[in-house]
């Protein structure tokens, strides 16, 4: 390491030990304050909460009660200037912030503001009216969203931002899907208690294959039309930067002081687990591949979860400082149901959006197995029905409930698997749940795995705890054997009484398959090969 690299680390680490304290306190009065005063860098950013659930189209934010405007600057206020904004009248008020909300021209806007995509956004009059005038022109404007390739697929928590992709596509802009092949080799930080895995090269490449398929689902990609969408990957310009270069061209435009205000940031050092100084790098990182996105797509908007929103204000901030350009960035809320649970997450483990990874049934259980509360917000991010017809289904009450999940599981299944998986999903659940119990039940629908006639006919036959897992039907052994225990084991229509039972020849009778079930609504099918 030569003296220069040295330096700067040091002094780098000893700005971080100096700064944490001070940065934790600091960050709790401007949560507290109205008002950040503003500078030559500032920008305006607006928050909406997501208790806010509009009415009607036009009127739903004139009529609730929000916080104003939280303007972000680069630079840290003192304490002082805390105080005295939190002191002073704001100069944004509700008022201002409603209109801004209810007066929005651009087509993706009012969808994000209607369907409740829109959390928080920075500087959404100069948004909508570079969107509007885009649109006017017959012209797209550029936006892009970031996975990285931490799986081989993503499971149903990235289908919000996928939907946003599509409205913005739909509304007449260009999607860039952004892989973060490059940025996976440092792993964000986010959300998490300790650092990630590093991954392998030869793991990334495979991880990149497979969460790039589902975006061929759900956006259209080419380059004859100007909202064809695109897939770029940042390694293509990450992994070549020279570090020394990179930092006397960028560092001076992150201050730790900055990066330590972060509520991603902070959380992350409240944890016990050690925050490394690869993973610090994560957010530096983010907000270059919005400059470089800028310079080669003419990207001018970010798109991403509310989780990314210190990444994401870097990211403008850089293109700012740098070349000069204005870019903007929309987060969405973090989806959680409505007992506060992840999105994403069942007993049996990820809703993956691969159809080898979770079936076309098991994807379709999940959505018919929405709560009450949750059924309308689901219709409203997930579907593409029309507002007017899901405000119509708000007011259904008692069975019609039922009905309504109904209809978003068929929705939201149709846009990832296609409409014509329906018919099987719908015959399997009337054969097999409904009391169609004959032996010309369907179970093309259901999830299957396949085992050879040898293994069956011998002693040991398979176990049928191993089977469970296999179908995805429990998330492991020792909860299949819980499941066995409680009672929700069936082979057929028979309880699994034994959590070391094996599956033989004899199970199968005549048929050349079994159907194993996990309580009342799941079910897979092991078949003879």
């Amino acid at each position: 390491m030569n003296l220069e690299m040295a330096t700067y680390l040091t002094v780098m680490a000893s700005a971080a030990l100096t700064n944490v304290c001070s940065a934790f306190t600091r960050s709790t009065l401007l949560a507290g304050a109205r008002r950040v005063p503003t500078t030559s860098s500032s920008f305006t950013s607006i928050t909406i909460p997501r208790s806010a659930s509009p009415q009607s189209r036009n009127q739903r934010w004139m009529n609730t009660k929000r916080k104003p405007f939280a303007l972000a600057s680069t630079e840290t206020p003192t304490n002082d200037e805390i105080a005295e904004s939190s002191s002073s009248s704001s100069a944004v008020t509700n008022d201002d912030e409603e209109k801004t909300l209810a007066n929005l021209q651009s087509p993706f806007l009012q969808t994000m503001r209607d369907r409740g995509f829109l959390f928080q956004c920075t500087n959404l009059s100069e948004l909508d009216a570079l969107l509007n005038d885009a649109a006017s022109k017959n012209e797209s404007i550029s936006a892009y969203l970031g996975f990285d390739a931490t799986a081989d697929s993503l499971h149903v928590g990235s289908l919000l931002q996928i939907m946003i992709l599509r409205h913005l596509q739909q509304c007449g802009h260009r999607p860039i899907v952004l892989v973060g092949g490059g940025t996976s080799k440092v792993g964000d930080p986010t959300g998490k208690d300790e650092s990630r895995i590093l991954l392998t090269d030869e793991v990334i490449k495979k991880n990149t294959d497979g969460i790039s398929k589902v975006f061929q689902k759900f956006l259209a990609f080419g380059d004859a039309n100007p909202n064809d969408a695109i897939m770029v990957n940042n390694d293509d310009w990450l992994s070549g930067l020279k570090y020394l270069q990179f930092l006397r061209d960028y560092g001076t435009h992150f201050t730790i002081n900055r990066m330590l205000s972060f509520e991603s940031v902070k959380q992350r050092l409240s944890r016990e687990a050690p925050f490394s100084f690869l993973e610090f790098n994560y957010m530096i990182l983010q907000a270059y591949d919005f400059l470089e996105l800028n310079r080669r797509h003419n990207a001018k908007l970010q798109l991403g979860g509310s989780d990314q929103w210190g990444n994401m204000i870097s990211g403008v901030e850089l293109g700012r400082r740098v070349d000069g350009v204005q870019l903007f960035a929309l987060t969405a809320p973090l989806i959680t149901t409505s007992d506060g649970k992840k999105m994403g997450k069942t007993a049996g483990g990820a809703v993956w959006l691969n159809a080898d990874k979770l079936s076309e049934y098991d994807y379709w259980q999940f959505w018919r197995n929405t709560s009450d509360e949750d059924v309308i917000r689901f219709l409203k991010l997930f579907t593409e029905l029309p507002l007017e017809e899901i405000e119509k289904m708000e007011k259904w009450t008692g069975a019609d409930i039922n009905k309504a999940k109904i209809v978003l599981a068929d929705e939201a299944t149709a846009l990832l698997h296609g409409r014509d998986c329906l018919a099987a999903i719908h015959d399997t659940i009337d054969t097999m749940f409904k009391g169609g119990k004959g032996s010309d039940s369907s179970t093309e629908g259901l999830n299957r795995v396949f085992v050879n006639e040898d293994d069956v006919t011998s002693e040991n036959g398979v176990k049928i705890i191993d089977m469970f897992v296999q179908l995805g039907l429990t998330s492991s052994k020792k909860e299949a054997r819980r499941l066995v225990q409680g009672g929700g084991a069936r082979l057929g229509n028979d309880k699994i009484s034994d959590e070391n039972a094996i599956l033989t020849k004899e199970d199968f009778g005549d048929n050349k398959e079994v159907t194993l079930r996990a309580g009342k609504k799941r079910a897979g099918v092991v078949e003879l090969k």
